[in-house]
């Protein structure tokens, strides 16, 4: 594979793993593997349905990657943003059915998302807050958090909020995004929707002012050496809470595919398993915008082929290959760092010195 560069050699080895792991799970079902790969095409990229379902179901996924993400940059792990995503869905679709029929879109969308991407920050800087003031590891908080949040939704919906089900009422029209089919009329009956192109312009520019904030460096630089920034006077305490709130804000976020693009309304389990998934697409998307956008794309590819193939091949299969994915880019890149060359010393002259 001359020509590529390492990380794109990863890529490829996974890819050519899955497809084998494919091929032989077609082959343990009774199905031929042409014919599988053909429906697979068929169901996602072959038609214009199947493009804008891999474009709806990798939505919510880079709005949770792209939190993960901001987290990690900073040295944080946000397991919680399952639950910050699922707090901060209901708290804008609430907010949503209580505007006014007559409310513009460009006045109820931005409420909504505002709301939204502050309760997600207030949820997750409950963990920031542990981090930073108790010493309290980010990732025992964060899973507890998700299983409160999982407590707390449906005591929400039908004490609190005194819903009679499990979901709001609808929002108000203006608050709907616009699907895709608008404007692209071969997506008609897909769910994709205006969410896809803010959320990937939104990760170029988070992706930028990350690099060229002062901010966003020194989050870097607290990954690397917290010791060392503190003794350079940069306040850890506060970038690792403010990684976290902007993480956090990124999660809540993922009601505009979800509430607003999709359904119209929160039901508990909407966006269930986004957050999860989302931290298999940065891990794999590490290194800028471009990367993951097209994890994103790739793990709702798998998810919208767990549909296509489902009558012949079970939907869980699919999800073996998402596993597939991530155990050989991990692999792989354990592997070139083994073989990676160690610098070579600097020469030196006659009499020793450098």
């Amino acid at each position: 594979m001359r020509g590529l560069s390492s990380s794109q050699q990863r890529v490829v080895f996974a890819l050519a793993g899955a497809l084998l792991v494919l091929n032989l799970a077609s082959f343990a079902f009774g199905e031929a593997p042409p014919q599988t790969l053909a429906r697979v095409w068929a169901g996602t990229w072959g038609t214009p349905y199947g493009v804008g379902q891999v474009l709806f179901k990798a939505t919510p996924l880079l709005f949770t990657g792209m939190a993960f993400s901001v987290a990690l940059r900073a040295g944080l792990f946000n397991i919680g943003t399952e639950g910050q995503l699922a707090i901060a869905s209901l708290a804008g679709a609430w907010v949503a059915t209580k505007l006014g029929a007559n409310v513009p879109w460009f006045l109820a969308v931005p409420v909504v998302l505002a709301v939204s991407a502050a309760v997600g920050a207030a949820y997750a800087s409950i963990a920031g807050a542990m981090r930073a003031k108790a010493g309290v590891h980010e990732i025992i908080t964060t899973i507890m958090l998700n299983r409160c949040a999982d407590v707390v939704l449906p005591w929400i919906l039908t004490v609190a909020l005194s819903v009679d089900g499990v979901r709001t009422a609808a929002i108000a029209p203006g608050a709907r995004t616009a699907g895709l089919d608008t404007w692209l009329p071969s997506f008609h009956g897909s769910a994709a929707s205006l969410a896809f192109p803010f959320v990937v312009v939104l990760a170029f520019a988070v992706e930028a002012w990350l690099r060229r904030s002062r901010i966003g460096r020194e989050f870097e630089w607290i990954a690397q050496s917290p010791s060392v920034c503190e003794a350079q006077g940069i306040d850890v305490a506060k970038r690792r809470m403010q990684a976290m709130l902007l993480s956090g804000a990124l999660a809540g976020l993922t009601v505009m595919g979800t509430v607003l693009g999709y359904k119209g309304y929160f039901e508990l389990g909407l966006g269930a398993g986004a957050g999860f998934s989302g931290i298999a697409v940065a891990m794999l998307g590490r290194g800028g915008a471009v990367q993951l956008v097209a994890a994103s794309l790739l793990f709702g590819t798998l998810a919208q082929a767990g549909l296509a193939i489902n009558a012949r091949v079970p939907r869980d299969a699919m999800g073996v290959l998402e596993a597939v994915v991530i155990l050989l880019m991990g692999a792989t890149a354990f592997a070139s760092a083994r073989v990676e060359p160690a610098p070579s010393e600097p020469a030196r002259d006659k009499g020793g010195a450098a």
